[in-house]
């Protein structure tokens, strides 16, 4: 299952790498049924509550396998549905973080901005090339990347394959910070601990109240906060959290 991805926890952070050195980790459908598979496993673990994506720092992955696609018919394309496994960080009740070094390319591109957070090295390089294979982004490129940073240039960069540094993608909101490439693992791993020594029900409302922002009007999003706000205050965290905090320690949280 896991033949081209590095499976590990530390802590209470589920870290999958992908390992496909030769291919700059293309992402092929063996590689996406590994990917989904510890996704679900960490899910369904209590004991880890963020999980970190990431590559090598030659590449975080250069896209899908056009080896693996280039033969396929529309109907098999349909049949298998491979491209829906790019949509399970989003999905997670956990958060996804994405380290990203090097090359950042079409599918690739498109599972970094599936994730909660983006942390990229010096080098990153981001684009979405697939018009110079003669097709589209499938798998959240043309819907993402506008939402991140604006319809002009995410259609200039959609329309070219051509790419964008880390410097514009940080200054543009695409990432969320950009550190040296020998350091970048370690403060994406850093923040992955800070937000797993969290309470747990809270990241999770949290993380589907800020998804609600790309689903629904302002009003309705506004109403879908305000419930999930009152109902943490049927949590054990909420009473541990506000009796921590006026007695002046620290609060063990249970994620119940």
């Amino acid at each position: 299952m896991y033949e081209n991805l590095i499976v590990t926890t530390e802590d209470a952070v589920g870290v999958i790498q992908f390992n496909r050195p030769k291919v700059l980790n293309a992402l092929n459908s063996q590689v996406m049924r590994g990917l989904t598979h510890a996704l679900a496993a960490f899910e369904a673990d209590a004991t880890i509550r963020c999980v970190l994506i990431h590559g090598s720092e030659r590449a975080f992955s250069a896209g899908a396998d056009i080896d693996a696609m280039q033969a396929a018919t529309p109907v098999e394309m349909l049949r298998e549905n491979w491209i829906a496994a790019w949509d399970r960080p989003r999905t997670m009740t956990k958060p996804v973080i994405a380290a990203v070094s090097g090359y950042c390319l079409g599918g690739g591109c498109e599972l970094a901005m599936a994730c909660d957070i983006i942390i990229a090295s010096e080098s990153a390089q981001f684009a979405q090339p697939e018009i110079g294979i003669g097709v589209i982004p499938g798998a959240g490129g043309t819907q993402r990347l506008p939402r991140a940073i604006g319809k002009s240039r995410a259609m200039e960069l959609i329309l070219t394959g051509k790419f964008m540094g880390a410097a514009e993608a940080e200054r543009r909101g695409l990432v969320s910070r950009v550190v040296p490439v020998e350091a970048y693992l370690a403060e994406a791993k850093a923040l992955a601990r800070d937000i797993a020594s969290k309470p747990p029900v809270a990241i999770q409302f949290a993380k589907e109240c800020v998804n609600k922002v790309f689903e629904t009007a302002l009003g309705e999003g506004l109403d879908y906060e305000r419930r999930m706000f009152y109902f943490l205050f049927s949590t054990h965290d909420q009473r541990e959290g506000m009796e921590a905090f006026l007695a002046k320690r620290k609060p063990e949280w249970k994620g119940q």
